[in-house]
């Protein structure tokens, strides 16, 4: 096999036909499935059902070790650059939107000035978007909720947010100036899905209590909860960057007494060597969180003797 066979099939697997995959690689139909069928040949087995386009259960095999395959040779050709004292080559981080919406521009101006050869690649989802793209080789670092619950990967605890209510002006909690879960528990709020970090903590808690929240509505999305009730949807219980003070609105942003909120760290794959601009790009995150972190209200940075560079994730509790 060659890599031309195995790009090819990572293009099936992502443009999902075999003329998708060849425009992707701008070249011609032909020549996309007569790799496929020389590595099918090689293999001894169907990497590809023709009738829908979709990789086999032994494709998407082939295909996830392929794209590591690919990731290794990209962060060869940046390692080796990097050994010239200058670090070049593309490096892709995923970031939770709350926490993209300060982080990202002064992490932009920091690579810019200390590594302008670097490309950057950044993609805003949600922590359980995040992790599946970091564990199938799509990312090399994401800032996301932690801890997560995969033992492929290692994460940083880079800082934690300070629980807050989101009520519109017209709902009684608004009176408050401080409330707890036992006041809250008492009307319905826009929560985020079981399963996802945030609500599984809130759940825990609430459970420790011996009370049950009431979603009013389920969001798998901080900004869009807090959007939502930045609108007057509803109350919801929020990390203290998914309400930041400058968003203008008939809403109020309400302490919360007696409840741990959330953290948020960088992770990576165990497995493999980051390559240099993933790596320069992980040392800007903290550079930046250090910097930064404390002007945004209610967020708390980690310090280095707090928090040990490198560990081993664990399952959420």
């Amino acid at each position: 096999m060659d890599l031309r066979q195995l790009n090819a099939l990572v293009a099936v697997a992502d443009a999902g036909s075999f003329s998708a995959a060849a425009r992707a690689l701008h070249t011609v139909q032909s020549n996309v499935s007569t790799h496929i069928a020389r590595l099918e040949r090689e293999l001894g087995t169907t990497l590809v059902d023709r009738a829908s386009g979709a990789l086999t259960e032994e494709g998407t095999a082939v295909a996830n070790r392929a794209r590591r395959i690919q990731h290794e040779i990209d962060a060869l050709v940046s390692d080796v650059a990097s050994m010239h004292d200058e670090v070049a080559g593309s490096a892709r981080i995923g970031v939770i939107g709350t926490t993209a919406r300060w982080l990202v521009p002064p992490l932009v101006d920091y690579l810019q000035e200390h590594h302008p050869k670097l490309h950057l690649v950044v993609v805003d989802a949600t922590t359980t978007s995040l992790v599946p793209q970091l564990t199938g080789d799509r990312l090399d670092l994401a800032v996301l909720h932690v801890p997560v619950d995969d033992h492929d990967l290692e994460s940083e605890r880079l800082f934690d947010e300070d629980p807050m209510l989101v009520a519109p002006l017209t709902h009684p909690l608004a009176e408050r100036t401080r409330v707890s879960l036992t006041d809250i528990v008492a009307y319905p709020v826009l929560l985020e899905p079981q399963g996802t970090g945030f609500r599984d903590m809130l759940d825990i808690q609430a459970a420790r209590l011996g009370i049950v929240l009431q979603p009013q509505a389920e969001i798998d999305g901080m900004r869009l909860l807090a959007s939502l009730a930045f609108q007057g949807f509803g109350p919801a219980i929020l990390p203290a960057s998914a309400a930041p003070g400058w968003v203008g609105g008939d809403w109020k942003r309400i302490p919360i007494d007696g409840l741990d909120g959330r953290s948020v760290g960088i992770a990576w794959r165990r497995r493999g060597l980051l390559s240099a601009p993933a790596r320069a790009v992980r040392d800007a995150v903290r550079e930046v969180v250090t910097a930064r972190a404390s002007d945004q209200p209610g967020v708390h940075p980690v310090s280095v003797e707090a928090e040990p560079k490198r560990r081993k994730s664990r399952p959420s509790t």
